[in-house]
């Protein structure tokens, strides 16, 4: 199951490792994405943490760790085509893969339809 964060941030938890990306609505937001700084692997990540950046013809942002844990893998095809974000947010656009140290923290999570409520409120 998917689920987002209020920095618009998602999250697909399988076993330990939880697959991060940016949510459709923050990629429409940022307009198209030209540069992704990914993090490093072995980088230990906190919730709410700074986890990368990503560059768009509007600005730059930092995209934050959903969970905490260590970064396992990272979305290299994004270092030579990061307008995959731009396409796919939410399937081929993942940024990393971090092993979590707390899957309780996945609890606090939104769901679908608590994200969409959200971005109501949000406007």
């Amino acid at each position: 199951m998917k689920k987002y964060t209020k920095t618009h941030e998602w999250v697909e938890v399988s076993g330990k490792n939880a697959t991060v990306g940016i949510s459709e609505h923050a990629q429409d937001e940022l307009g198209d994405i030209v540069y992704v700084e990914l993090p490093e692997l072995g980088k230990e990540v906190k919730s709410g943490e700074v986890l990368c950046s990503v560059e768009s013809v509007k600005s730059a942002s930092d995209i934050y760790a959903p969970v905490s844990g260590k970064v396992v893998e990272v979305n290299k095809v994004l270092e030579d085509t990061p307008e995959t974000i731009n396409k796919s947010a939410e399937s081929d656009g993942w940024i990393a893969k971090i092993e979590i140290s707390d899957l309780k923290e996945v609890d606090k999570l939104l769901d679908k339809t608590a994200y969409n409520e959200f971005l109501k409120e949000e406007k």
